[in-house]
């Protein structure tokens, strides 16, 4: 990097001093960066930007932080390695705000997991009436129940002494859903078709073939008539068939247990993790079982007792419902002096939301249905009034599902944040971000092995006569087309009422390209993902977690290993297993791991290269074959945009295409899944859907993660599946994506009740010379910027 681009801020612990980084792609970087200002780091897609903010600044600030509990307690926290670095210098300790889904737990809440729930059970606790008990009874994952038990008390003459008392959990839980405010049933007719015997195909559960063992369970059982339909089953018949408790029985000599139909599926399919099961079981499942609201509680979750308790008419059920912006004007009105200190704190919580942007949501949403944005400025709320200083604060690109119009109020929440004495670190690509930055660092010039340096540092104006790639997109506008496409037909949608929508009718077009806009919590998602799906040929691409162990990689998940794979036992005369680390290729060393993991007890385990395959994960007798001058381990080393040079034709190269179009060209084909971004990884399922023609694409901010300079990428791929057949509908605030579109169906005008409504329809060129939602007005701004 030219010194005149790297100057030396202070020689003093006014700056973060970084020598020698060298995590996943950062080569051997040297960066100082000042302490108590916002800092905005730069760069493409796989620059190294999380690398050096992410995986070496704040990695190395938690590590450090857990070696100062004792060694006891640190083998229950997360285990962090130390970052590839020289030395680090003067590191604040850091709190990372990330966009990570605050985990599908169906126990958790908005409430619950910013502890304004807990609040507000004191709260009702405290003067709510009539009086129900302590602040457990408010809580929907305690149960009651009695019991008794030992307690020894220390007074007096009985001092010592160990007395047998009866006590009461007296929790606020539903017995009837347990606290989770949704019961669950099975349609028996998604299980089997009443008209056909056993025989014939009458289950049709995936995997109960007619003549496959397990329907023979049922028709050799002794139980059924293997040749008579369902629907001529007497009541005892029907309900051995269907919930006949575990009984032995003997088949063909062998002593099995026989189990009713839904039992048996319950526990193979309906238990396990949605996520972990295969497309075409989870879509049977998403068909075979129906969730609706707890009769008992009404979905609130709490038993009667709870719901019995009010303030000023309201019970805390009630109060969790509310938008959370009509829930802080509640609050206000709460004057009672007994609770004063605990009021001032909780209004002072709930009002965080509402300046957050976040006002629309109330504290009964689950938090897993959060997006990654929503999720991120949720993990704010707890330091927006905080009193520590000269943290380090590190933000994944916190604009992230927000509309051009609330870009502003997070801008001011950073610079609060900084005018505290804190350190803010951000990851980002909004030129309204760089903006407010007083420090930039850019790393580029490129993506994966070709980034990882860095090629500027200092101030904004700096940055944009720098010459940098981002310099030179700083100020890139799109346009509108001249022309635009016309729809070839439409998805009516009629009704729709899902969570804040009105009742919403609309005809979303086919055939072209349609971008869906509004601000954070006006019902985009409600309206396209509630309503979309359920037509054919829908193929919906977010940025959800890839479920997959370590050793799933890009060309795992892509199929691209079975086709690399069969093309190197082709060559070599051998078997394909052969060329697998997780099968007969492994090293025995590492068993294809490519580390050794020693266990180090209560201190964090340490992984080291192995020494055996240097990495590769592959044994000797392996990296022996060749196929046109590479090993297997080469091969799976190579970016997708160097395998597409390598494989020239065929399968892989449709497939490697595909991830150069959708911008991925810079990943490694071995390199981890759980190493991807949540850009990175609807991307890399954008790409894989690509195949199917004639399909309607549903994509959910595919611009999140992108560079200014990707984006026209972005749009000439997008351009690319409209033209080749395809509907594309896209969920979307970046103005240069509204821009591009044929259509845009813009919601508001608000969030939350104020918004669930349809504001526009229209060319985006009607939008800007006749709209006067939030998104006209800053459309118009960006396009005559």
């Amino acid at each position: 990097m030219p010194a005149e681009h790297a100057p030396h801020i202070a020689d003093s612990h006014e700056v973060i001093r970084v020598v020698g980084a060298r995590e996943n792609n950062l080569k051997k970087i040297d960066v100082e960066i000042p302490k108590r200002r916002l800092t905005v780091f730069t760069g493409v897609s796989g620059s190294g930007k999380s690398s050096l903010v992410f995986s070496t600044i704040a990695a190395e600030s938690q590590r450090l932080i857990n070696e100062t509990y004792p060694t006891f307690v640190q083998q229950f926290m997360g285990q962090i390695g130390r970052p590839e670095v020289d030395a680090l210098e003067n590191i604040s300790p850091a709190i990372i705000v990330d966009q990570e889904r605050m985990g599908s737990n169906s126990r958790s809440t908005v409430g619950t997991a910013t502890d304004a729930h807990a609040m507000l059970r004191i709260l009702f606790s405290r003067i709510g009436q009539p009086h129900v008990g302590s602040p457990q009874a408010f809580s929907f994952n305690i149960p009651s129940a009695s019991g008794s038990g030992a307690m020894t008390i220390d007074r007096g003459s009985d001092k010592g002494k160990t007395q047998r008392r009866s006590f009461e959990i007296t929790g606020g839980m539903c017995p009837r859903c347990e606290g989770l405010g949704e019961v669950s049933d099975i349609d028996i007719d998604e299980l089997l078709d009443r008209t056909k015997s056993l025989a014939d195909g009458a289950i049709k559960v995936p995997g109960y073939n007619a003549d496959g063992w397990m329907v023979r369970g049922f028709t050799e059982s002794g139980f059924l008539d293997a040749d008579k339909p369902i629907a001529d089953y007497s009541e005892q018949e029907l309900a051995d068939f269907l919930y006949k408790e575990p009984t032995k029985v003997k088949i063909q000599n062998i002593n099995m247990t026989y189990e009713g139909l839904v039992p048996k599926v319950t526990k193979s399919m309906l238990q396990k993790d949605r996520d972990t099961l295969q497309p075409h079981i989870r879509a049977f499942v998403d068909r075979a079982v129906k969730f609706t609201a707890c009769p008992d509680c009404g979905g609130t979750r709490l038993n009667d007792g709870a719901r019995s308790s009010k303030i000023r008419g309201v019970s805390i059920a009630d109060a969790a419902a509310m938008q959370i912006s009509d829930l802080a004007a509640w609050l206000a009105t709460i004057d009672d002096p007994e609770v004063a200190p605990l009021m001032s704190g909780m209004r002072q919580t709930i009002d965080s939301f509402v300046e957050i942007g976040l006002g629309y949501l109330s504290l009964d949403r689950a938090s897993g249905s959060l997006s990654g944005g929503e999720a991120q400025r949720t993990k704010m709320i707890r330091h927006l009034g905080s009193s520590l200083t000269d943290i380090a604060y590190v933000f994944d690109e916190p604009t992230a599902g927000l509309h051009p119009h609330d870009i502003q109020r997070m801008n001011d929440l950073l610079r609060q944040l900084r005018d505290k004495g804190n350190t803010v670190l951000v990851v980002e690509h909004k030129p309204e971000v760089i903006e407010i930055a007083d420090h930039v660092v850019d790393l580029g010039p490129g993506a994966g092995r070709h980034g990882g340096e860095i090629t500027y540092v200092g101030d904004v104006a700096g940055l944009r006569a720098s010459g940098t790639l981002t310099g030179r997109h700083l100020d890139h506008r799109a346009t509108l087309k001249p022309a635009t496409r016309t729809a070839t037909g439409a998805l009516p949608i009629r009704g729709a009422t899902q969570h804040n929508l009105k009742s919403v009718d609309v005809d979303i077009p086919l055939g072209i390209l349609t971008v869906v806009t509004g601000v954070a919590g006006s019902g985009k998602s409600s309206l396209i993902h509630g309503n979309v799906p359920a037509f054919d040929d829908v193929v919906v691409v977010d940025q959800s977690p890839i479920k997959g162990s370590r050793r799933s990689s890009p060309a795992t998940y892509t199929g691209l290993l079975d086709v690399i794979r069969a093309a190197f036992a082709k060559a070599n005369g051998v078997k394909p297993a052969l060329f697998s680390a997780n099968s007969e290729g492994a090293c025995p060393a590492c068993r294809g791991l490519g580390v050794i993991v020693t266990s180090l007890g209560i201190t964090a385990s340490v992984e080291t290269t192995c020494e055996l395959c240097g990495g590769t994960g592959f044994s000797d007798a392996v990296l022996e074959y060749t196929l046109e001058g590479r090993n297997i381990a080469e091969v799976l080393a190579l970016s997708a945009a160097e395998a597409a040079e390598f494989f020239t034709k065929g399968p892989a190269h449709t497939t490697l295409a595909r991830m150069i179009d959708v911008g991925l060209g810079y990943i490694t084909l071995g390199q981890s899944l759980n190493t991807l971004s949540g850009g990175e990884r609807q991307r890399l399922k954008l790409a894989i859907a690509m195949a199917k023609k004639g399909a309607i694409y549903v994509l959910d901010e595919p611009t999140t993660g992108l560079h200014l300079a990707d984006v026209d990428n972005l749009l000439a791929m997008l351009d690319r599946l409209v033209d080749a057949g395809n509907s594309v509908i896209v969920i979307e605030h970046h103005q240069a994506v509204m821009a591009h579109a044929d259509w845009i169906v813009d919601l508001g005008p608000g969030a939350g009740h104020d918004g669930g409504r349809i504001v526009f329809q229209g060319t985006p060129a009607d939008l800007v010379a006749t709209g006067d939602s939030l998104t006209a007005v800053h459309l118009r701004a960006y396009v005559g910027g």
